[in-house]
């Protein structure tokens, strides 16, 4: 039991003086610096002390007086951390700070004098560790409890250890105090305690800002240490091994742990020869104990400034651009993936990549869709299976001046890959150069896509708004083409009637008219804008209904006004005309449809009135005025209803429609006027 103890005490040890050397390398000059080394000092002397202890022969109460000044320190520093205090004036003067040392320096000299000269007082001592050791309990619970989110995400590895090793003294100085003796098989337990301990309150010197361990000092010294810290910890453990093989092994026990030992040994050596360990345990130390080569936030910045103040729109050439920039480099490509098994450059900078020159990205693209890796291509030369299952000629791509293929993912798929060429001087990338290149790239493949997107929505807008007028030039030559047959389905019995004859030469004079403005929008690629003159409302009217009277039913109007008022004649005239034929096709040849009309205050009021087959409100509420959506089949283009309400709200007027199904509907147009001479 004791050589076991002895050996936490020294892992302790061990483990402290590291924690020691990090923190002087760090040169952190606050004050919460100055307490967390004071207290690894402490913790490093105490352990090296009850290792020692045992051996020396030197007494306990040495150690127990390193331990409450160390329980102080801590304390100290909670209370600091708690209440933000960041000078030694300020610590001095602080309330708190004053009743902990007013109190401990009381309790400290009491329980200590009776101790040394008090026969069999050992146990003042206890309960003083014991007050000490709650009260530091306290303070960590406050510290936590009353913590934000951040905080706690920062303090809470600080917490569990400092809490872990306070639990556990305040249970062995609890049971002390009773039996006025320690337990040493808790004692000896300490030191593993504190061992474990130290990596957790590593972790919060790092993540406090105010504790932040960025070392200065080469990264391979660290390395090395590391590796001996790690082969010490790995021997250390074999000897204890060794020593249960020997007292439970009886007279084979020597044999059989110097053999587990050289056994041992020789796995440890076997480990550390290997590169693969080393380079992930020299990417661990790096990246957990000294600052990052690149500024995230910098280079995330300077990109989103390139994308800003890019002067070309090609998006291919501003990504490409960032991309080489991120490395400073003059040479890189943009290839993307159109079909499967193809590829085409999208951009090249200072490259004279051909299509067929391509071909290799198969297997590339296969190896990345697979693992996700940025490829060194002098990387994949130099260190054999650095990308295992990878089939690509690195002398081929080194003749054309690829080093570096970095995929492009969307959508979790390889859309494609940028292509750079490195200076010779300058090396295979390391993590951090991978990191950066992939959170680039990341960052531009949501750029590429966006702007494939605008383009393509832009493309589409387009098609939309010709086939919208394509829409409306056709239901514009489908009422001339309705006008025209409806001339000669009469041709026949009314040929002889002059009337007849003016009605044809003046539906033709409307439907030529009407013709020139489809050809004038059609050279135009554009709606013709409408014109406004002076409209005779009530001669309009008549006119209009008198062309739908050659369809039964017949249409009766009402009119009542003699004003003239500017609107666009036209397309006035054509928005009743549909509306008339809308309620004459609703409507059975038996029944009727009215038309009225009438100023009231300064607006013209017509209301169309049939008692047709009517409209549920459903249809009035979701299908009646939306584009392209008609109840007539091929027959209809389904913007009638549409073209004459945005007719009458673009001129500040409204349509409102009343209908009920199996008795009729009835449509009012509330057109604003203004009254014209």
């Amino acid at each position: 039991m004791e050589v076991i103890g002895t050996s936490g005490y020294f892992l302790a040890a061990c483990a402290y003086a590291v924690f020691i050397l990090l923190l002087l390398a760090a040169r952190n000059k606050t004050l919460a610096g100055g307490l967390m080394l004071l207290a690894a000092l402490l913790v490093f002397s105490s352990s090296l002390s009850a290792a020692l202890q045992p051996k020396q022969g030197f007494s306990l109460l040495i150690v127990m007086a390193i331990e409450t000044f160390k329980v102080a320190v801590w304390s100290l520093l909670i209370i600091c951390t708690q209440a933000n205090i960041t000078s030694v004036k300020a610590l001095i003067s602080h309330p708190k700070v004053k009743q902990y040392l007013q109190i401990f320096s009381g309790l400290s000299v009491l329980c200590w004098g009776a101790a040394l000269f008090m026969p069999d007082s050992v146990k003042y001592l206890f309960s003083l560790f014991l007050l000490l050791n709650l009260w530091l309990l306290v303070l960590l619970e406050q510290l936590y409890r009353n913590a934000d989110v951040k905080v706690k995400w920062a303090i809470w590895s600080l917490i569990i250890a400092l809490g872990m090793a306070t639990v556990f003294d305040f249970v062995l100085f609890a049971q002390a105090a009773m039996v006025n003796q320690l337990d040493f098989s808790y004692w000896y337990a300490r030191g593993f305690i504190a061992a474990i301990g130290m990596p957790l309150i590593l972790v919060s010197t790092r993540r406090i800002k105010d504790w932040s361990v960025d070392v200065f000092v080469s990264r391979e010294v660290v390395f090395y240490s590391s590796m001996l810290l790690i082969s010490g910890l790995y021997l250390l453990l074999l000897a204890i091994a060794g020593y249960v093989i020997n007292f439970f092994g009886g007279a084979w026990g020597d044999v059989i742990s110097i053999a587990f030992i050289i056994l041992g040994g020789s796995v440890l050596a076997a480990l550390l020869i290997t590169e693969r360990l080393r380079r992930e345990v020299k990417v661990f130390i790096t990246k957990h104990f000294f600052a990052n080569k690149y500024d995230y936030r910098v280079e995330w910045l300077k990109s989103i400034e390139q994308l800003e103040i890019g002067e070309n729109n090609d998006c291919y050439h501003t990504a490409t651009h960032i991309m080489c920039s991120s490395l400073n480099i003059h040479q890189g490509a943009l290839i993307k993936k159109p079909t499967v098994g193809h590829y085409q450059p999208l951009y090249q900078q200072n490259f004279q990549l051909e299509q067929s020159d391509l071909h290799f990205l198969v297997a590339v693209e296969e190896f990345c869709q697979q693992h996700g890796w940025i490829i060194d291509i002098r990387e994949l030369a130099m260190v054999e299976e650095s990308y295992p299952g990878l089939a690509l000629d690195a002398k081929a791509c080194g003749q054309k001046n690829i080093d570096i293929i970095i995929p492009i993912f969307m959508n979790k798929s390889v859309y494609g890959f940028f292509l750079l060429a490195l200076p010779e001087e300058q090396g295979v990338l390391n993590w951090e150069d991978r990191d950066l290149l992939f959170s680039i790239s990341k960052q531009l493949s949501n750029y590429l896509s966006l702007n494939e997107a605008n383009e393509s929505l832009a493309e589409s807008k387009q098609f939309d708004a010709f086939n919208r007028m394509s829409a409306f030039l056709v239901h514009d030559l489908k009422n001339i083409q309705a006008q025209l047959a409806l001339i000669n389905s009469n041709a026949k019995r009314h040929r002889d009637n002059p009337d007849f004859i003016d009605d044809v030469f003046e539906t033709i004079e409307s439907a030529t008219g009407r013709l020139d403005k489809v050809l004038t929008q059609l050279r135009n690629k554009q709606v013709v804008e409408s014109t406004k003159k002076s409209t005779d409302v009530q001669t309009l009217i008549q006119r209009v209904v008198k062309q739908r009277n050659v369809q039964l039913p017949h249409i009766s109007a009402k009119v009542a006004i003699d004003d003239m008022i500017s609107i666009d004649e036209e397309t006035f005239s054509s928005v009743l005309n549909h509306l008339l034929q809308n309620a004459q096709e609703a409507t059975n040849e038996s029944g009727w449809v009215k038309i009225s009309a009438e100023r009231i205050s300064n607006n013209l009021h017509i209301a169309i009135v049939d008692n047709g087959c009517g409209m549920s409100s459903h249809f009035i509420k979701d299908r009646l005025f939306k584009p392209f959506d008609t109840t007539k089949g091929n027959a209809g283009m389904g913007i009638g209803v549409y073209e004459a309400k945005q007719f009458v709200e673009g001129i500040g007027g409204a349509m409102q429609v009343t209908s009920f199904e199996d008795e009729g509907s009835i449509f009012t147009l509330i057109i604003p006027c203004s009254i014209t001479d």
